[in-house]
């Protein structure tokens, strides 16, 4: 009986362990088989670089017009020459008066800054503005620059009716004395020759930090006063760089100030200023353009719109 029930146990144990096993061998097929059918990880995609979008555009217009910037400014520098850079004025005179240019003619904006001279005169060394070619007014005389000191804690009402010549004064006159406010409270004084030592773009930077001041007027004073490569743009530059097609019709004013950077080399931005200015004054103007004397109308889209 013992014998029997030995072996009786010894048999259920091995059908145990059969199935034991081949339940073990079942699984690791069915592991085995999701393993195979799980896909392996995609590697991860690699970052985009974003290049320079000004350096982009710039390619792009070289791809597509071949020539078009070195074209427009030699046609204008035979038409008009080839200007040099030669300091205007002291870089807080340049400023004030460019403010006073804002939505002003040159010749306004030149009265009511002679109107600062007399009002809130000042013991500094004198200085005279040359116009030179693209300036719109007759130059300034020579005479020492304002006070600023006076200019930006005088009454308000008292300021405006200075300037009031230049035009918009109840406007300016507030942006005036909140601008040198903010060079001295920046600076603790008025001086701005310290943006001499800067790069271009830092020394804009700095500048259009001060609110009503931007891009235009910040590159005026940093090209006029140190020679910075910046193409400022007003209202002839940037119809004459749409019309003829170096500037992309949809870009902003903004926009534009970046795009010059990569299209014009750093020592021609002086010139390609200046030539520009005169060409939208003398030539290219808002209403009828005089497209038979216009030395670019060969490659100009507004007067072709298939121009090469």
């Amino acid at each position: 009986m013992n014998e029997v029930h030995a072996r009786h146990v010894s048999e259920v144990v091995n059908i145990r362990e059969a199935k034991t096993h081949t339940r073990e061998r079942r699984n690791d097929t069915v592991t085995s088989a999701t393993s195979a059918r799980k896909p392996k990880p995609r590697p991860r995609p690699k970052k985009r670089r974003f290049s320079d979008p000004a350096a982009s555009y710039a390619k792009r217009l070289e791809r597509y017009r071949p020539g078009l910037v070195t074209f427009t400014l030699d046609r204008l520098g035979e038409r008009y020459g080839r200007p040099t850079w030669e300091r205007r004025l002291d870089p807080t005179s340049e400023l004030i008066l460019t403010i006073l240019t804002q939505n002003s003619a040159d010749t306004n904006a030149e009265v009511a800054f002679e109107a600062l001279r007399r009002f809130y005169p000042s013991d500094r060394p004198a200085e005279a503005h040359k116009p030179g070619s693209g300036w719109g007014g007759i130059g300034l005389s020579e005479a020492p620059p304002p006070d600023w000191q006076r200019v930006e804690f005088a009454p308000l009402p008292e300021l405006t009716d200075v300037i009031r010549p230049g035009g918009l004064a109840n406007q300016k006159a507030p942006r005036l004395q909140s601008t040198l406010r903010t060079v001295r409270e920046g600076r603790g004084d008025y001086s701005l020759e310290f943006l001499g030592d800067m790069t271009a773009l830092e020394a804009r930077a700095w500048l259009t930090r001060i609110d009503g001041i931007g891009n235009k007027t910040a590159s005026v004073l940093l090209l006029f006063c140190f020679g910075l490569p910046l193409l400022p743009i007003d209202r002839h530059v940037d119809r004459v760089l749409r019309r003829v097609g170096v500037l992309p019709p949809k870009a902003s004013l903004e926009q534009a100030h970046d795009l010059v950077l990569s299209l014009f080399e750093p020592d021609l931005m002086y010139e390609a200023h200046v030539n520009l200015i005169q060409h939208g004054r003398k030539v290219c103007h808002a209403q009828r353009p005089e497209h038979e004397i216009c030395p670019l109308r060969e490659r100009c889209r507004f007067v072709d719109p298939k121009a090469p």
